[in-house]
């Protein structure tokens, strides 16, 4: 069986637009010369089946795509999939700018930029601090001495306010 060329398949998609687009107006132009009450009552009954197969559609979306996320995350996390979060973080970040370039009219300034750099940056040394809990631990006791340290969020809380305390600073002058 031989594959349809490009160009018919293109012909055949203008001509179910244009079939599409002719039902519709033929539509709208016998439901014009109806009664106002029909009118209402059509309008209403299409705008309700409307809304209830798009919300059907969109929760089945939702559930797909998010279902999609979650075995993807654990699959990462028993080891079946391995994933280069650093490429993803870049690419999105390019599509980020972008979307904002086109919303606003503006690039992000570079300080956004830094921002997101260094957030992605805490948030690898959170993960690296649960992971290597006893490397931290050993060089948090050897630094300041104390033998019960515990790696908790205040203390990343804490690493950070210090770093956005320090940049803001910087700007700052």
């Amino acid at each position: 069986m031989a594959k349809p060329k490009n160009e018919d398949t293109s012909e055949e998609a203008k001509k179910i637009v244009d079939d599409a687009k002719n039902f519709i107006e033929k539509a709208i132009t016998d439901i014009g010369k109806t009664s106002a009450t029909k009118q209402l009552i059509l309008g209403t009954a299409s705008g309700w089946i409307t809304g209830f197969i798009s919300m059907k559609i969109g929760k089945l979306a939702a559930v797909g795509l998010g279902g999609g996320v979650i075995l993807l995350h654990i699959a990462s996390q028993k080891g079946y999939v391995d994933i280069n979060w650093d490429k993803i973080n870049k690419k999105v970040d390019k599509i980020t700018d972008k979307i904002e370039k086109e919303a606003t009219g503006k690039s992000p300034d570079w300080f956004e930029k830094v921002e997101r750099f260094v957030d992605r940056k805490m948030d690898k040394a959170e993960e690296l601090l649960k992971k290597r809990e006893k490397k931290a631990k050993h060089w948090y006791n050897n630094f300041v001495g104390d033998d019960q340290y515990r790696a908790t969020e205040s203390h990343v809380f804490l690493a950070s306010f210090a770093a956005g305390m320090a940049i803001g600073l910087l700007c700052g002058q």
